[in-house]
């Protein structure tokens, strides 16, 4: 329990006291691999994905309840002219993702997932990171502990997106505050941005990282000084699955910003999590070398909403699929090699 009574004080203590991988599971998974009628790793990191399952579901590996998690949230910044689009189009979006007509709709469709949007306060903004901290401690925590509450539904994986107008600013200039850098160093086109606007929305990075500097050596300092709801719940969420023992994968530049605060505090913290896809953001892949992650997937998108995770999903689900049910070269008749 917390000690000082400082909120950011139970989000270390979860870090401190995270379970670790079940071994005794992975091994099992990896004899059932040798029982396949298949050459031994001919799976290649299908076999990976399998093993990464049962080592934090804790049993033989399975894809039953998966569920995308995607949270929203606006931002202050954008008053500065970081995005293409008005902030009035997170809850556009919000809605579309209800009725069904976006592309994350159409991916879960595709392979059974569950999607659930999360709508973090969109009427009230974070503050403009270049002239106040985003959030104060109190508001980060406890939108960190309420993105832990998508455990409630006790899905067997866990996808996490986002979707919120001017947030890939806000996640690059998490990176350069974690990893050190420029606003050039980190900024992408986001919804399209590109020459001035681009340059523009480096610069507004690099007025926050002054207007905060001095405060960045602490990850939750980071998270809450430049931060969005939408990526503390995403953080929330990673730490929470772990604690639940579900198996989590990240979706891009966004939501690999959440995941980067939580590897600065513990590198190990992210050892559940598998980074869906490597996205066409220009840090993303810089940020997944910081952390020594190998994405999933590279499609060259950059739209968010979870749309790489849950792709990624569909391939995670095969997986556990054919270490469940493919039949053993004892079951099939089939001779192995001596």
């Amino acid at each position: 329990m917390s000690t000082t009574g400082l909120p950011f004080d139970d989000i270390r203590d979860l870090v401190r006291t995270m379970p670790g991988p079940d071994g005794a599971a992975v091994h099992a998974a990896r004899h059932r691999e040798e029982e396949l009628t298949k050459p031994a790793g001919s799976l290649g990191r299908l076999e990976e994905l399998a093993q990464w399952l049962a080592a934090w579901q804790g049993g033989a590996p399975h894809v039953d309840r998966p569920l995308v998690a995607v949270f929203a949230g606006n931002h202050g910044v954008t008053r500065k002219g970081v995005s293409a689009f008005p902030p009035e189009v997170t809850a556009q979006m919000v809605a579309n993702f209800a009725a069904g007509g976006a592309a994350i709709n159409q991916i879960c469709a595709t392979y059974d997932l569950s999607l659930k949007v999360y709508d973090l306060a969109l009427e009230i903004p974070t503050e403009d990171f270049t002239e106040d901290a985003a959030m104060d401690e109190r508001t980060c925590a406890a939108t960190m502990a309420f993105g832990m509450e998508v455990l409630m539904d006790k899905p067997d994986l866990l996808c996490i997106g986002e979707m919120g107008i001017g947030n890939t600013t806000v996640a690059a200039a998490i990176f350069a505050a974690l990893f050190g850098g420029t606003g050039a160093d980190w900024a992408g086109a986001g919804t399209g941005m590109g020459g001035d606007a681009l340059a523009r929305k480096a610069a507004v990075i690099d007025w926050g990282l002054a207007f905060h500097k001095g405060h960045l050596s602490d990850p939750l300092e980071v998270l809450r000084r430049l931060g969005g709801r939408e990526i503390a719940a995403m953080a929330g969420a990673i730490l929470g699955a772990r604690h639940q023992k579900v198996p989590v994968i990240v979706d891009g530049f966004v939501a690999t910003a959440a995941a980067a605060v939580l590897h600065k505090l513990d590198p190990r913290s992210l050892d559940h999590c598998l980074f869906g896809h490597v996205s066409a953001e220009q840090g993303h892949m810089k940020a997944l070398e910081k952390m020594g992650k190998v994405p999933l997937l590279a499609l060259g998108m950059r739209l968010g909403e979870g749309t790489g995770a849950a792709l990624a999903a569909g391939i995670v689900r095969a997986a556990a699929r054919c270490h469940r049910d493919m039949a053993t070269f004892a079951q099939a008749a089939v001779s192995n090699r001596d």
